[in-house]
């Protein structure tokens, strides 16, 4: 009852104060609170004079992007090694905010620190935004004095991410666009210009080409049924994403399908590994013991396919088993990361070889998403001139024929 109580508590308010304190010293700061009130209160306790008070509306604004929680890792481990304060480097970060959404949550895990509470346990009450992993290395951050270390090594960690997703976005992008617009095109002509065409060759008179009658009796289904086409082909695609986001089954069978894709397929797998290697890097350097930090690896993937691989390797590895050969049972890691994994198991030289491996890919993907731009256009334009060229020439055809009768 109390943490419904706690959870339904006014206390949602950030306000910026400013006054001066007993040596008639001007100082500023934030408080959250429900009224200005106890704001008042509050700072007269502290034998604050106060000279203003004004609320920070912290509700609305743009979503929070993984993007924004990896810059605030980033400054974050910047300040804490320049000697900051932890709780001020928080209020340095919540005020240096353009999203009030971010300024909110940050007050909040703030204010849960200045209770008491461990900073990694504070990021853990929002799920949502901070992993398993990133309160796992936290966690071993405080209790090893190494915070700041390990929170560099997280934004490494997520800005290495970052990048990758957005290679593969920017390789996914160019036939997706065009493919849109083909479309786009190819629905123009069916439903404004064929129809113009079929006017002009009713009153020639004479049997037109099969090509032409072909493309005519698409035309004339189009018109007709436009309605259940962009029906069924946009309710297909939502219901479709809809089961492959809600259904475990499908997303196994939709990973293990894109790693297949001519050429893409390549490119997502070597994209996976390189998130693999590098998460488990990250974990294993920071102390956590192997089999606790495969928890937080497998999800990290990004993959069901190496996911379910990991559980295998975790439950192997819990047994006695050498991860390089749990990791060779799976029968989903290419010989080069089980070399460099044997080769760290060795040397007591895990992580560094790991995030060799890791480096390793990344630079394959960067490679593969550079070429892959120049590759797509031939294909695409070759598509693209077999649709929209033969709907051209079939409705040619017939103008054709007439000419060579007269």
């Amino acid at each position: 009852m109390a943490t419904a109580a706690a959870a339904k508590s006014p206390k949602d308010f950030v306000f910026e104060w400013e006054g001066k304190d007993r040596n008639g010293k001007v100082v500023r700061g934030e408080l959250r609170a429900g009224g200005e009130a106890q704001v008042n209160a509050s700072l007269r306790r502290q034998g604050i004079l106060i000279t203003k008070v004004k609320k920070r509306r912290t509700a609305g604004g743009r979503s929070i992007k993984q993007k924004d929680i990896a810059i605030f890792t980033r400054q974050l481990a910047t300040m804490m090694k320049a000697g900051v304060p932890l709780l001020q480097a928080f209020d340095i970060v919540g005020r240096g905010s353009t999203n009030p959404r971010l300024t909110k949550l940050l007050n909040d895990i703030r204010s849960d620190v200045e209770t008491g509470t461990s900073l990694s346990a504070a990021f853990r009450k929002h799920p949502l935004y901070f992993d398993s992993l990133y309160c796992n290395l936290v966690e071993a951050g405080e209790a090893g004095g190494i915070l700041e270390a390990l929170l560099d090594r997280l934004a490494i960690y997520q800005e290495k991410t970052l990048a990758i997703k957005a290679k593969i976005k920017s390789a996914l992008m160019y036939p997706i666009a065009v493919l849109v617009v083909a479309f786009v095109v190819v629905t123009v002509i069916m439903i404004f210009v064929i129809p113009a065409f079929k006017e002009v060759f009713t009153s020639f008179g004479g049997e037109l080409p099969a090509p032409t009658q072909l493309v005519i009796a698409m035309s004339e289904f189009f018109v007709a049924y436009w309605w259940a086409i962009f029906g069924f082909l946009f309710g297909g695609l939502y219901f479709f994403f809809q089961a492959w986001k809600r259904s475990e089954k499908m997303q196994v069978a939709m990973d293990r399908l894109l790693l297949k894709v001519p050429v893409f397929g390549d490119l997502i797998n070597k994209s996976v590994i390189a998130r693999w290697t590098r998460t488990l890097s990250t974990m294993f350097a920071a102390g956590v013991p192997l089999v606790e930090a495969l928890d937080s690896v497998g999800g990290a993937a990004g993959n069901a396919v190496y996911q379910i691989a990991t559980e295998k390797i975790q439950k192997d590895v819990a047994t006695g088993t050498a991860l390089t050969t749990a990791m060779t049972s799976t029968g989903v890691f290419p010989v080069m990361v089980l070399q460099m994994a044997s080769i760290g198991e060795e040397s007591g030289s895990l992580d560094h070889m790991l995030a060799k491996a890791a480096e390793f890919y990344e630079d394959e993907v960067d490679e593969m998403v550079k070429g892959l731009s120049s590759l797509m256009e031939p294909f695409i334009i070759v598509i693209l001139g077999v649709v929209i060229g033969g709907i051209v020439v079939s409705m040619y055809l017939p103008i054709f024929k007439l000419g060579a009768v007269v």
